[in-house]
């Protein structure tokens, strides 16, 4: 019969990347409301630190380790003191990436591609590396790729990063065929428009006339009609977080406010 107690995270062990704002901040709270243990790491620890306070008040035990994931080194040294801490690491949400930086096809570098891909692709593949050795050895875990829905239909000059987030859909299903036996289940989430101060950060350096002239054409193609927020990814990923997940792997949710379907309504 079922049960929403299954979708409760009591003393699970969740680590997120990027946990200090944005998207990895919503997660990493909802996390927290239901119930779990949250580790969080990103290169800025203030506001990892400000998150940890905001997980704090509702009863959370938090850990926050600073880090940056495009080094291997760094990401052994992350998942080593998650368990030494707290002894399991039962959910990862790979959700840390680089911005996705303006240029064409024809002016995109080798600087371009190594910074986008390190963060984006890499760190992806080996943290989940890291943390499917743990799962495997305690009997199962989830682990969640946080994508976007450029790793479906690219945007024009943002091409490196969409073909990182194509690789990490690619990354999602590679892992689930391998270690589903081990009981680990792995699937991703594919944002569309969230607001976040990465996705802000295209309209900061415009007069505020033209940043509200874009954001209002780019509401014009949603047909919610407004950007979405990080804590409306979270509801998605506390499913695939959960024993109510416990069927689904190599799976993708679309969140992006029916952008995907804009072109045919």
């Amino acid at each position: 019969m079922f049960d929403l107690n299954q979708f409760l995270l009591k003393d699970k062990v969740a680590l997120v990347t990027g946990g200090g704002r944005g998207i990895g901040q919503g997660i990493a709270y909802g996390f927290a409301k239901a119930g779990a243990k949250v580790a969080i790491t990103s290169r800025k620890e203030k506001d990892l630190e400000a998150t940890a306070c905001a997980m704090d008040e509702v009863g959370c035990e938090t850990m926050v380790v600073p880090a940056h994931l495009g080094r291997l080194d760094e990401i052994q040294r992350v998942v080593d003191a998650v368990v030494q801490k707290f002894g399991r690491i039962d959910i990862l949400v790979n959700n840390a990436g680089a911005s996705p930086a303006m240029a064409s096809v024809l002016d995109s570098d080798e600087r371009l591609w190594d910074t986008i891909m390190n963060l984006n692709l890499k760190a992806v593949y080996f943290m989940s590396q890291a943390c499917a050795k743990i799962m495997k050895n305690q009997g199962g875990g989830k682990i969640i790729n946080v994508a976007s829905i450029d790793g479906v239909n690219p945007e024009p000059f943002v091409s490196v990063y969409s073909t990182s987030k194509a690789g990490v859909r690619q990354i999602t299903r590679a892992f689930a065929m391998e270690l589903v036996r081990d009981n680990i289940m792995v699937n991703t989430i594919l944002p569309g428009p969230i607001s976040t101060k990465m996705m802000n950060s295209h309209w900061v350096h415009l007069p505020p006339e033209e940043a509200a002239r874009q954001k209002e054409e780019l509401c014009k193609h949603l047909p919610t009609c407004r950007i979405g927020e990080p804590d409306e990814i979270a509801g998605a990923a506390i499913y695939l977080a959960s024993d109510a997940s416990s069927y689904t792997t190599g799976a993708e949710i679309i969140i992006d406010g029916g952008l995907l379907l804009g072109a045919h309504l």
